[in-house]
């Protein structure tokens, strides 16, 4: 009987013990878990993009990348001045619109363009070209220009910290785009070609 007692003890205890490293072993394994939770991710410095509107029957959208100053000078700085900038980060900027629209007096036909621009001090060139679908400005081509011209950039004094553009209706057939970034804006009017 006393040989039964010690052998049902020794049982218990066994099974107790057992029963008590399973338990610490998925304590230890929930621990595990919740220490090995993913990082979070950095915000992007020149988040992806896009801004658009209807301007009478033309739907105008610009997709673009868009840079922060922080604290650097851009204009002069990082971007020289009279080179081809893609008017954004990474990929070329690109436009597009769904009717033909007049800017500067020329057609721009409907269709999707990457745009570019050269800044300088005095005045600004704007391009639209067609191949829209590059990394920067690294397959700019020129002879793809679709419409070029220029506009004189307005000088702020509050930085816009990150690249913006807007495309705004001013008529029933008439809109404008512009962009904004460090100290400079631009704006350009144009019409749906009727």
């Amino acid at each position: 009987m006393k040989i039964l007692s010690v052998i049902l003890l020794t049982a218990v205890l066994f099974t107790g013990c057992k029963n008590n490293e399973q338990k610490e072993e998925e304590h230890n394994h929930q621990d595990t878990k919740t220490s090995q939770e993913a990082p979070k991710k950095k915000k992007p410095l020149s988040p992806h993009t896009s801004t658009m509107a209807m301007v009478g029957d033309a739907h105008v959208h610009v997709d673009y990348s868009s840079p922060g100053v922080r604290k650097r000078i851009i204009f002069g700085g990082l971007l020289p001045y009279d080179a081809v900038w893609q008017a954004g980060a990474h990929n070329a900027t690109w436009v597009e619109t769904s009717s033909d629209l007049i800017i500067d007096g020329k057609t721009l036909p409907k269709g999707k363009y990457g745009f570019f621009t050269i800044p300088s001090q005095d005045e600004w060139t704007i391009i639209f070209n067609s191949n829209w679908d590059q990394h920067g400005k690294d397959e700019y081509d020129e002879k793809d220009d679709v419409l070029r011209f220029t506009v004189t950039p307005e000088i702020k004094e509050d930085i816009t910290e990150h690249l913006t553009y807007r495309v705004e209706e001013t008529g029933s057939d008439e809109g404008t785009m512009s962009l904004s970034w460090e100290k400079v804006a631009l704006k350009f009017p144009f019409q749906v070609k009727k």
